[in-house]
């Protein structure tokens, strides 16, 4: 609460303790965020040419090369060959958000927690140690927007010509499910920042990452997963519901085309779910490892 005084001079405000602690950790949050993106600035052209290089040669190499060499995915035809690049580019999108989450986060947390122990100038920051770790989540979430807004005009244009993605954009959902999948994945790189030792984050990405990627619906919908069952069970259908990846991928097919996909009001809610998740157990690591 304020307390108001007057005085000869004026009415004096006179801010309670909790309000001063808010605002001094309001100021370190945006300070932290935008010390972030400075470092983004400086280094502007890695950053695009990181995010956009897999992207690229994703859609050089499957949209462009293979139809050239009569080796079009997706069948002989242009149209069947359209059908894919328009499954492949919104998966695109996805992995770029992943890879930008990991990235962002998850290998700079890596750093600062290594040796030089760069971390601790963060956190001598006047905030709760939790809020530093949110400011690395907000700040790759924008990098991951950054990303996205950046791959989809490049993806949607490499092609042969006769192969084409039919984009059609739903801005309710580009509004709401794309910057959730970058919150989201930012938190997975904080998860993964902070569950993994610096020596190891090789390991990371062959166990986890490789494994997020390629079963995650990039190149493929969720819904054309049906013939892959064993005695009537659709088995890789239902394992792949455990991977956060296929929702966001799922999520980006809604948002930038008509393609069949997954329900929105399942892909919200897990969605939600898994940040929850990742974020919690994400936070309770940082703490951890801050005070170790």
């Amino acid at each position: 609460m304020a307390v108001v005084d007057a005085g000869v001079t004026g009415p004096t405000v006179h801010l309670s303790p909790e309000h001063s602690a808010f605002a001094a950790g309001r100021t370190a949050l945006w300070a932290l965020i935008l010390r972030d993106l400075l470092v983004l600035r400086k280094h502007l052209f890695e950053f695009v040419a990181r995010t956009l290089i897999q992207p690229f040669l994703l859609c050089f190499v499957f949209l462009y090369v293979f139809p050239k060499i009569g080796q079009g995915i997706g069948g002989a035809s242009p149209s069947a060959q359209s059908e894919f690049a328009t499954i492949l580019v919104p998966g695109v999108v996805g992995i770029s958000i992943l890879f930008q989450g990991v990235q962002s986060v998850a290998l700079t947390m890596s750093q600062e927690f290594g040796y030089t122990r760069e971390i601790e100038d963060r956190v001598q920051a006047p905030c709760p140690i939790w809020l530093v770790a949110m400011a690395k989540v907000l700040s790759g979430a924008v990098q991951g927007l950054i990303s996205a807004a950046l791959v989809l005009p490049i993806a949607s244009v490499v092609h042969a010509k006769g192969v084409e993605a039919h984009l059609n954009l739903h801005w309710w959902v580009i509004v709401t499910v794309v910057p959730l999948a970058c919150v989201t994945m930012a938190s997975l790189g904080l998860l993964l920042g902070t569950s993994f030792e610096p020596r190891n984050i090789g390991l990371m990405f062959g166990f986890i990452i490789l494994p997020v990627t390629f079963l995650g619906g990039t190149y493929y919908a969720f819904t054309r997963l049906a013939p892959v069952e064993v005695g009537g069970w659709h088995w890789l259908q239902t394992l792949v519901l455990i991977n956060p990846l296929i929702y966001i991928n799922e999520g980006m097919r809604a948002a930038f085309t008509n393609a069949p996909h997954m329900p929105l009001y399942v892909i919200y809610p897990v969605l939600v779910g898994f940040l929850a998740v990742f974020l919690g157990i994400g936070l309770r690591n940082f703490r951890r490892r801050v005070l170790s």
